[in-house]
């Protein structure tokens, strides 16, 4: 099993605060971006300064995970920003940024270092209007890119994970919307793409993912224990996550989110109970199954850290 963390290092986003440094050490950070006003008025080669930035700090932090012995990480969304008004090749500083992504992807294979993503909720592959899916399908295309280019396996090991998308009144429909647009995507984004069910009773359950997506497309699907405790789809917690398990190829260890509830965190009623704490708590239950675990709390890897103190040393 192992655990992991999303985009966000916060030792080294907030070096001062978290990690212990003194005044005058430079964030590193994957999270630099810009409105689209300033996209407008700068323009690719400002984009291409951001991307090269991020390139750039997105392998200095596969460098500290690789040090501290951190096995699962999932990258930004946000690399690239603005991907979807230019091609890769407009980029003046493309083979540079090419060079640290590849540098990042190397050191992540030769260490038994699992990369994911995470593609944002924009990201509605059910949707009835064409227009969003062709947004869709330009963004995971953009993740594809990334993941090749990081020299990554086009398999499930290197996920591409998304929620599926509103039901719109008609979950099967919707469903079968999704598969079809799924044969929209390159093999970059298809060979990867998992789905994962959600935490309201309106939208997919593990149960709904698997009878209405796995078995006609052969999606995996990502387990998430926090999303199921709202949206259980009549399965009990290890019944919908070994039946997500069985979704995943063999020789690939299945991925699963696991999070808490903020408002139980901080006893404030009014936080949605399904918002993400900053710190796990409980022990997280396998089931005696070999699976790796990204714990999707607001503190991050000081989040996987806790947990390992409380369950897992001594």
């Amino acid at each position: 099993m192992n655990l992991g963390y999303a985009c966000i290092n916060m030792q080294l986003s907030y070096p001062q605060k978290y990690g212990g440094k003194e005044r005058g050490i430079k964030p590193i950070t994957t999270g630099r971006s810009m409105i689209k006003r300033t996209f407008d008025t700068k323009g690719v080669d400002y984009a291409s300064e951001i991307t090269l930035a991020n390139a750039m700090d997105l392998d200095k932090i596969i460098d500290w995970n690789i040090m501290n012995d951190y096995k699962f990480f999932r990258i930004t969304s946000g690399l690239a920003p603005w991907k979807s008004e230019y091609e890769w090749e407009d980029l003046k500083d493309l083979k540079q940024i090419q060079i640290y992504l590849h540098s990042a992807g190397v050191k992540a294979k030769t260490h038994g270092l699992r990369i994911t993503s995470h593609p944002g909720p924009f990201n509605v592959l059910t949707s009835p209007h064409e227009h969003v899916v062709q947004n869709c399908v330009v963004d995971l295309t953009m993740h594809g890119d990334v993941f090749d280019m990081l020299g990554q396996s086009r398999t499930h090991y290197n996920k591409i994970n998304i929620h599926i998308g509103g039901a719109y009144g008609d979950k099967p429909k919707s469903m079968e919307r999704f598969c079809k647009n799924f044969e929209r995507l390159p093999d970059s984004v298809k060979s990867r793409l998992t789905v994962e069910n959600d935490d309201k009773q309106t939208m997919y359950s593990v149960k709904e993912l698997y009878n209405g997506v796995y078995k006609r497309i052969g999606v995996p699907i990502v387990f998430d224990y926090h999303h199921h405790r709202f949206c259980d789809g009549g399965l009990s917690e290890q019944e919908a996550l070994e039946l997500a398990i069985s979704t995943w190829p063999k020789g690939i260890t299945p991925a699963t989110h696991y999070s808490e509830s903020r408002s139980i965190e901080q006893q404030d009623e009014k936080i949605r109970p399904q918002a993400h704490s900053d710190y796990v708590y409980d022990y997280i239950d396998t089931y005696g199954h070999d699976i790796d675990i990204m714990i999707e709390a607001k503190h991050k890897e000081l989040a996987v850290q806790r947990y390992k103190e409380l369950h897992l040393c001594g």
